[in-house]
């Protein structure tokens, strides 16, 4: 506290001296450009946009006495207009550690989304009225993948040994977004399909590439009481019986008699836009069970994992192969069915592999009694 007058009158006169500048091969801060410093010079000093007035060094030390920041103090906004802060980026979202997408499109407004998370669904007015706004928005919501996932379970009767779930998603998803392979895609002429109505049918056909729009247009001119259409998010050329072999040699390593199942669920897959109720919704549920409905499926967005299937020539995948992502999580996985994990094998579990060799030198299991 002695010491707190001396410092501040040293600043105060350092303030007021000369000012330090680097030569061109020192570090420091680059030189402002010429077309900013010509701008700063034509600005008063002490005016508003312009640099502050300089002070006295008698009055650089009280000021500083009494407007000291205070400790903890947060970094100030750059933006304090709350209306300017209001207004989200548009694009990708950029998250450490998560591949490069637009979360939002996951769920956007007026959506809501199922309890199993595998669909989104609107009654929004403008969508059955605006083929335009309608195509715009499915292939908005195409730019996002679904959300492929590994589910591995072994059970004794009714006594769930271990439960492990696995997310895929990043490999879909290149860090390069021009290395990316997603597509959309219309129902071929050749493909059954609903393409209106309650039945599959091979009629009408808009072609496989151009029909989005001819198809939207359609469904808002389709005056059935109660229609639907809907955009599902797949997932192409992933080797899931390739990578099911290697789990079930896995857990059969650990002398695992139990029953195991390996399954591969897909969430956030679906995207299902419904007409308005016209009049509410136990009005419309009544009706629904006496009058025809209309639904079209019709349009998809394609995920590779990678341009063939496994074996082809040429293969080339988005990420990584088969082989290598089993390699990679192979320890892990092991590890948490070791010790009986009921939930997610992620990121951490890998790192605990790598850094402290776990799941490595693991090969019986005590399962303890068999019931």
């Amino acid at each position: 506290m002695d010491s707190q007058p001396p410092v501040l009158a040293d600043k105060a006169a350092r303030s007021t001296g000369a000012v330090h500048r680097t030569e061109d091969g020192e570090a420091g801060p680059s030189n402002p450009p010429p077309a900013a410093a010509e701008l700063a010079a034509d600005v008063a000093v002490g005016r508003p946009g312009g640099p502050p007035a300089e002070l006295p060094a008698s009055d650089l030390i009280a000021d500083s006495q009494h407007h000291n920041p205070p400790p903890y103090s947060s970094p100030s906004e750059s933006t304090p207009d709350p209306q300017a802060r209001s207004q989200l980026p548009k694009g990708p979202q950029y998250y450490t550690g998560l591949p490069i997408l637009d979360y939002r499109q996951y769920l956007p407004p007026m959506f809501e989304l199922s309890s199993d998370s595998t669909t989104i669904s609107t009654k929004a007015h403008y969508l059955s009225e605006n083929p335009k706004a309608l195509a715009s928005l499915l292939r908005t919501l195409a730019t996002v993948p679904p959300k492929p996932q590994v589910l591995i379970q072994g059970n004794r009767g009714r006594k769930v040994d271990f439960s492990l779930k696995l997310n895929l998603m990043s490999l879909l998803v290149p860090v390069n977004p021009h290395d990316r392979l997603d597509y959309l895609r219309c129902v071929g002429k050749n493909e059954m399909a609903l393409r209106g109505g309650n039945e599959p049918g091979l009629k009408p056909d808009f072609g496989v590439d151009n029909g989005l729009e001819a198809w939207c247009e359609r469904f808002v001119k389709d005056t059935t009481t109660i229609k639907s259409f809907v955009l599902e998010r797949v997932v192409a050329n992933l080797d899931t019986n390739w990578i099911e072999g290697q789990i079930r040699s896995l857990v059969a390593s650990t002398d695992y008699k139990g029953q195991v199942t390996v399954q591969f669920p897909v969430t956030h897959s679906k995207v299902i836009i419904h007409n308005p109720d016209k009049h509410n919704k136990f009005f419309t549920t009544v009706t629904s069970l006496f009058t025809s409905k209309s639904k079209y499926e019709v349009v998809k967005a394609v995920w590779p994992f990678a341009t063939g299937r496994n074996g082809e020539h040429g293969r080339r995948c988005v990420v990584q192969n088969e082989k290598t992502w089993w390699e990679e999580w192979r320890d892990p996985i092991k590890y948490a069915i070791a010790t009986k994990r009921q939930g997610w094998v992620t990121n951490e579990d890998k790192l605990e592999c790598i850094m402290e060799s776990k799941g490595k030198g693991i090969s019986l299991v005590d399962w303890g009694p068999d019931y």
